[in-house]
């Protein structure tokens, strides 16, 4: 038996759920953001219980903050901004939200964010209409406002290209689940401009002894001459694989991808492509892994959602579709 739990206001262009998984939030076309909470511990249904004007545009996406610094949400925006906004309780019946930073891009737009939750800082990966990514550091945890620039360079290996006028449509990002236990921070990147060399996925490491983030892997096959667009990225959860697995889509279809965990002499990571996932009709938006890390939901322009499974032999099968109702 079908139960709805929760209806969306009109004009709703995106949601997120919280860590937990027990509240939601909803971005409108009018820069307002709607938040839902499970009242009844009987009922799977959702309710509203705040709403605040968030941004002066519409609201494309919705980042919550990992938990253990409250209940925050950095919201970007179709202008390009990103503000981060902090659930604040006044007394029992007073519960307000409270704007703590407004990220600049100076004269780029934000087109994606995405927190990297890391033993000694939280940190926030932009990246930037243009092909440059912004990281930042929180430096007191109890703070929200305190935040500064820790690094910024362009989503390149080499040498940096004669960009002239980037057209950034979108990037995705996705942060190592893992990162902090085995390496240092790190994290995948991927464009979709019209500058090749921008777009490819690239997997970012913190250099501790030099102080700075440098690629140790690209994920494109020696034949790609010109790197396809990219549209989403997703680093799977490692509960004891030898390697890592990250999910990429891309104008060229959607891809599984093993990364070794052990750098050669010059700090690279080997990659292989290990499956070339069938079944969307048209792209590939957003991709998300379950907490195993075994499991890979995708849905894309067909409004479908499709879920993927890796069999005893390697071999990634479709293992279930959502359709809508």
């Amino acid at each position: 038996m079908e139960e709805t739990i929760v209806t969306l206001e009109k004009g709703t262009k995106c949601t997120a759920w919280n860590f937990s998984g027990h509240r939601f939030a909803a971005g409108l076309d009018d820069g307002s953001v709607v938040v839902y909470d499970s009242i009844d511990p009987h009922s799977s249904a959702f309710s509203p219980v705040s709403r605040f004007k968030a941004l002066g545009s519409s609201v494309l996406k919705i980042i919550w903050v990992p938990p253990k610094y409250g209940d925050a949400v950095a919201c970007l925006g179709e202008d390009g901004s990103l503000v981060l906004w902090e659930e604040v309780m006044k007394d029992k019946e007073d519960i307000q939200w409270e704007m703590r930073y407004h990220f600049d891009g100076n004269k780029s737009k934000i087109v994606d964010a995405q927190f990297g939750d890391e033993p000694k800082f939280l940190k926030l990966a932009t990246a930037l209409a243009d092909g440059e990514i912004k990281i930042y550091e929180l430096t007191d945890i109890v703070e929200l406002d305190k935040w500064q620039l820790q690094a910024e360079f362009y989503n390149v290996c080499d040498v940096m290209p004669n960009l002239g006028n980037t057209l950034c449509l979108s990037a995705s990002i996705s942060w190592n689940p893992k990162g902090s236990e085995v390496r240092q921070s790190s994290f995948v990147v991927g464009f979709n401009s019209n500058i090749p060399s921008l777009n490819s996925s690239k997997v970012w490491e913190y250099d501790l002894d030099h102080q700075r983030w440098l690629p140790v892997a690209d994920l494109s096959l020696p034949e790609d001459k010109e790197p396809d667009q990219v549209y989403a990225v997703s680093w799977a959860p490692n509960i004891g694989r030898p390697f890592e697995l990250i999910a990429v889509a891309s104008s060229k279809g959607l891809s599984i991808w093993h990364l070794d965990s052990n750098p050669d002499l010059q700090g690279r990571l080997s990659t292989h492509r290990v499956a070339m996932l069938a079944g969307h009709e048209g792209q590939v938006w957003q991709m998300e892994w379950d907490v195993s890390g075994m499991t890979l939901a995708t849905a894309g322009a067909d409004g479908m959602v499709r879920l993927w499974q890796s069999d005893l032999n390697g071999r990634w099968l479709q293992q279930g579709v959502l359709t809508p109702t």
